[in-house]
């Protein structure tokens, strides 16, 4: 009788960028790609608040950076990718989380919202992406992961930006998936239902907290497609709350 051994796989060594990585899913991310082995390098507005969640890594042996900055600004992609390499040597794997909204309907949405929605939820991760794969090309490969949302699949009054930058993210994602292929670059698109995180409930009070999801389910979910073998990618994942039933 044969014995096969089996091999856990982790992220030993592996080099993780994370947009949005201050609180929410971002920093469920960060814990748990950082306790499968990964070095993470943390990006955020809100610069003390990440601070102190790099902090709390570092203090469990974790190799964690922390830069605050508005990724919305055109000018930030090529510094993050840049600063990444610099600490920590290389880059695996970018995860574009970071993401804002502004529930407006559109006659009263200022034009300068949209743009920081946009800005944030779509070009900061092509920019992102385009300055990571060149690295990643580089390196002999890598892959992306884009947080996107139920909203990329079906829509509501008064989001008409954040609807617009969801879909605007799946089908980038799916374009930079058949385009980075080639290069040993795996892009992965994530379909996110509700999380009991601030960026929900600060907004909707009125939402049943307990029918929405624990973020670091969701980032579990996503870890267990970083771990996949290399010559496998997984290009949509849907990660749903099981009680919540506003998406199919």
């Amino acid at each position: 009788m044969s014995t096969t051994t089996l091999h856990h796989p982790s992220l030993q060594g592996k080099a993780v960028p994370i947009t949005g990585a201050a609180g929410g899913l971002g920093a469920a991310l960060a814990r748990r790609l950082a306790a499968s082995g990964a070095g993470i390098f943390g990006v955020d507005l809100q610069a003390a608040r990440l601070a102190d969640s790099m902090a709390q890594l570092r203090e469990q042996g974790v190799q964690a950076h922390a830069l605050g900055v508005d990724i919305a600004d055109p000018a930030a992609a090529p510094r993050i990718v840049e600063h990444a390499l610099g600490v920590l040597g290389r880059l695996d794997i970018l995860v574009n989380n970071a993401g804002t909204d502004v529930t407006l309907p559109i006659a009263e949405l200022p034009d300068a919202d949209w743009l920081r929605v946009m800005g944030t939820n779509l070009t900061a991760p092509f920019l992102l992406s385009k300055y990571a794969a060149d690295a990643m090309r580089r390196q002999g490969g890598g892959h992306i992961v884009n947080i996107a949302s139920t909203a990329a699949k079906r829509a509501w009054p008064k989001a008409s930006a954040y609807h617009a930058s969801k879909w605007g993210l799946l089908g980038l994602s799916h374009a930079l998936h058949a385009e980075l292929r080639p290069d040993n670059v795996r892009v992965t698109a994530v379909i996110a239902g509700g999380m009991r995180t601030p960026f929900l409930l600060e907004r909707f009070p009125e939402l049943d907290a307990d029918s929405l999801q624990d973020p670091a389910d969701v980032a579990d979910a996503i870890r267990s497609v970083l771990v996949l073998p290399p010559t496998t990618v997984v290009a949509e994942l849907t990660v749903l709350p099981l009680r919540e039933t506003s998406w199919p």
